[in-house]
């Protein structure tokens, strides 16, 4: 089993950063790819950013050159830096992973909000 837990979510201002994180514990080596999800009120669950076993990327369109994915494997962690943030781009983010036999996990979720 994996556990997934999230941190560095909170309230900022359109324009400014934030970075996520996301740590591992348990069976963390039977993931396979990572990455991150978003869901705004009264919208369905969304791809942020991925990163897949072999190291490549993959981003939203709404994301593109604003949001970077990274992971530190020593520390079972991935990051997701956000910059540039929209008022749109308010969700509750959720970390994620898939193992080798196609089994999903998630965490919690950290609430994102930008706002003046």
């Amino acid at each position: 089993q994996v556990q997934l837990v999230e941190s560095g979510g909170g309230l900022v201002q359109p324009g400014g950063s934030l970075r996520l994180s996301c740590t591992g514990s348990g069976s963390i080596l039977s993931i396979k790819h990572t990455g991150w999800y978003r869901q705004a009120p009264g919208l369905q669950r969304e791809l942020v950013a991925i990163i897949f076993s072999g190291g490549s990327t993959r981003y939203a369109e709404s994301v593109k050159g604003r949001f970077t994915l990274s992971r530190d494997n020593a520390k079972n962690t991935v990051y997701l830096q956000m910059n540039s943030l929209k008022p749109e781009d308010t969700a509750i983010y959720y970390c994620w992973g898939v193992d080798y036999y196609s089994n999903d996990f998630w965490g919690q979720g950290t609430q994102v909000t930008v706002s003046s």
